[in-house]
C-alpha cells in the first residue's frame, strides 16, 4: 500500500527543469500559432496537437516520456549530473595515485576528454568533446591533494561547464591491490535540456564513467588500453552522430 502511495506522490512531482519548461512553452506556442494558420491541413492539426502537448509540458513541468525513461531534469538542473564508480586494481596505491595525479594522463582514461594541460602545481586547462564535433574547455584547480590517498578538483568560477570531482585510493590488506573510488558532478553546457535529450538518445554518463574506470584498471594492470584502435574510431563516429542528433534536437526545441 505504501508503495502505491509513493508512486502516486512521485508522479505528481515535476520532472522537467525550468529552462526546459520555458523552451517548451515557447516552442509549443509557436507550433500552435503555425497550426492555426493551416487549419485545413492535417499538418496544421498535428502542429496544434504537438504544440498543446509542449505547452502542457511547460506549464506542469511533467513529461510522460521522461517518466518512462527515469529522467528528471528538474533535479539534474539543481543538483547537476552525478557519476560514481568503484573498482579494485591489482597495483600498489602509490602507482595509481602517481598516474592519476599527472592530470595529463586523464584523457587516456576518460572517453569524453580530449586533453588536459597542467599549468602549474594546482591549475590545469581541460578540453572535452561537445556537440557537432566541437570542443568545450575550462580551467580547473586542485582543491585537495593528499599523496597516495585522495585528489579533489573543480572548475574555476565562470567556467563553461561547472564541474567537480574527486578520487580516493584505499589500499587493501595482504597485498590485494587498491580500491579506487571516483566521483564526478557536472552541469552540462546545454543545461538540463541537454541532459534530458542525451538520455533520450541512450547516453549514460554513469555507465561511461564506470567504463572509464575499468579502462584505468586494465591499463594499470596490463599496460594496454581496453579499446582497440578500430573500436575507438567506431565509438568516436557514434559519438559524433549522437552529438549532431542532440544538437539538432536542442535547436528545434
Amino acid at each position: 500500500m505504501s508503495s502505491l502511495t509513493e508512486t502516486k506522490f512521485s508522479s505528481e512531482e515535476p520532472n522537467v527543469g525550468e529552462q526546459e519548461r520555458k523552451l517548451s512553452l515557447l516552442g509549443g506556442g509557436l507550433m500552435i500559432l503555425a497550426g492555426l494558420r493551416h487549419l485545413r491541413s492535417p499538418l496544421g492539426w498535428s502542429a496544434l496537437a504537438l504544440g498543446a502537448g509542449l505547452v502542457s509540458r511547460g506549464a506542469t513541468g511533467k513529461c510522460a516520456y521522461y517518466s518512462g525513461l527515469g529522467v528528471n531534469t528538474h533535479e539534474s538542473e539543481k543538483e547537476g549530473f552525478v557519476a560514481r564508480s568503484v573498482v579494485t586494481i591489482n597495483r600498489p596505491v602509490e602507482d595509481l595515485y602517481s598516474y592519476w595525479r599527472k592530470l595529463e594522463n586523464l584523457p587516456k582514461l576518460m572517453s569524453h576528454l580530449e586533453s588536459v594541460t597542467e599549468i602549474d602545481a594546482i591549475h590545469s586547462h581541460w578540453v572535452a568533446m561537445a556537440p557537432l564535433g566541437t570542443s568545450v574547455s575550462w580551467d580547473a584547480i586542485i582543491t585537495r591533494d593528499v599523496p597516495n590517498e585522495a585528489i579533489h578538483w573543480e572548475a574555476m568560477p565562470g567556467s563553461t561547464i561547472r564541474n567537480a570531482g574527486h578520487v580516493t585510493f584505499v589500499p587493501l590488506s595482504h597485498g590485494r591491490g587498491t580500491e579506487v573510488h571516483a566521483h564526478l558532478r557536472y552541469f552540462p553546457p546545454a543545461g538540463a535540456i541537454g541532459v534530458g535529450i542525451a538520455k533520450l538518445f541512450g547516453e549514460d554518463p554513469q555507465k561511461q564513467f564506470a567504463d572509464d574506470l575499468l579502462r584505468f584498471k586494465q591499463f594499470m594492470e596490463t599496460g594496454e588500453n581496453a579499446v582497440t584502435a578500430g573500436q575507438s574510431a567506431n565509438d568516436s563516429a557514434k559519438r559524433r552522430l549522437k552529438s549532431k542528433m542532440v544538437s539538432s534536437a536542442i535547436v528545434k526545441s
